[in-house]
């Protein structure tokens, strides 16, 4: 199993940008498709957003889109997810994984024999 590394995390005010990145050391992006993910204090894991292996196709779920944007740079094995106008309640501990396939955000898990969950990044938004 791979485990991803995300970075990006941080502490910002109501209406700020975070922009995370998702890594791998010693594996290849290229071919798979990526979740993001995210889990606030208290509350289930859910996904937020996908994103194909080639980068066109995306989706987003209701409570982030129009705000959150996935990307890749498969030149540099890094995957993007660009927050802004953040929300008090987007504030979670965010994770990124290899997914089967990016079709939708419902049902949204990563790949079993693939990924395995990493330390993932805090997010923090206050007034």
């Amino acid at each position: 199993q791979v485990q991803l590394v995300e970075s990006g995390g941080g502490l910002v005010q109501i209406g700020g940008s975070l922009r995370l990145s998702c890594a791998a050391s010693g594996f290849t992006l290229d071919y798979y498709s990526i979740g993001w993910f995210r889990q606030a204090l208290g509350k289930e894991r859910e996904g937020v957003s996908c994103i194909s292996s080639s980068g066109d196709s995306t989706y987003y779920a209701d409570s982030v889109k129009g705000r959150f944007t996935s990307s890749r740079d498969n030149a540099e094995n890094t995957v993007y997810l660009q927050m802004d106008s953040l929300r008090r309640e987007d504030t979670a501990v965010h994770y990124c994984a290899i997914i089967t396939a990016c079709l939708s955000v419902s049902g949204l898990g990563p790949n079993p024999g693939l990924s395995a969950w990493g330390e993932g990044t805090q997010g923090t938004v206050s007034s």
